[in-house]
């Protein structure tokens, strides 16, 4: 009787040492879960921080296709209005061409310290030709553009990069123009470079350059043609 009873309890005691090792085991196998997904929390903005620091040093116009290869129009010459024609904030401004490249605006403009729109948290576009009146280059994507995620993370991959001397040290924005806010753009062209020159009061231009893909190349030509201090209020951030 009392071996069969030594026998259990050597089987009690065997079975409660594997359990401890089981338990051993799974709290081990949780905190190193944990460690890994920790781990992988603090990895992905640490590595978008790296890569952003890249894209700053990398100038713009190694990003995209060639401009020989983006099918671009010629710069056009548009007719603008006079500056600082100010309009009450949510007042519907039907411009005179598209993307507009001068006219009339709200008073407020964009931050100048985002270079970067996605559909979802664009301003208004009254608001993005008040930073054109400021010497701006703003580019503008469809629709087309807007639904592809790849090409809109190169656009915002090319607003972090390093501009040409003649955007000032930042005079730019890139932001997605809706087919229902102006009229079509032509065919087959989904991006739009503006830009608002200086000039004698009802003799300035706006400028406009449709391509077909985005060039970082083509957007630098553009930048040095019409620089940031050729506009209505240079200086201004």
């Amino acid at each position: 009787m009392a071996k069969a009873t030594q026998s259990r309890r050597e089987l009690i005691e065997k079975m409660q040492r594997d359990q401890a090792r089981s338990d051993k085991r799974r709290t081990w196998a949780i905190v190193a879960v944990s460690i890994v997904v920790g781990l992988g929390i603090i990895a992905v903005p640490a590595v978008k921080l790296i890569e952003d620091s890249r894209a700053k040093s990398r100038p713009i116009a190694a990003l995209g296709v060639k401009a020989a290869a983006a099918s671009c129009d010629a710069p056009t010459n548009d007719p603008a209005g006079k500056s600082a024609d100010h309009r009450p904030d949510g007042e519907k401004i039907a411009y005179a061409v598209s993307p507009p490249s001068s006219g009339p605006h709200y008073q407020t403009w964009a931050p100048f310290s985002k270079k970067f729109y996605s559909a979802d948290d664009r301003p208004p576009v009254e608001n993005l030709v008040h930073n054109l009146e400021h010497g701006y280059t703003l580019l503008w994507y469809s629709d087309e553009i807007a639904n592809d995620k790849k090409q809109v993370a190169e656009i915002e991959k090319l607003a972090k990069a390093k501009l040409p001397d003649a955007a000032d040290g930042g005079f730019f924005i890139a932001a997605p123009f809706h087919a229902s806010e102006g009229a079509a753009w032509p065919a087959g062209k989904k991006i739009a470079f503006a830009h608002w020159s200086a000039g004698p009061e009802g003799q300035s231009f706006g400028h406009r350059q449709f391509c077909g893909d985005l060039s970082g190349e083509a957007l630098t030509t553009f930048i040095n043609k019409y620089p940031a201090q050729d506009t209505q209020e240079p200086g201004l951030r």
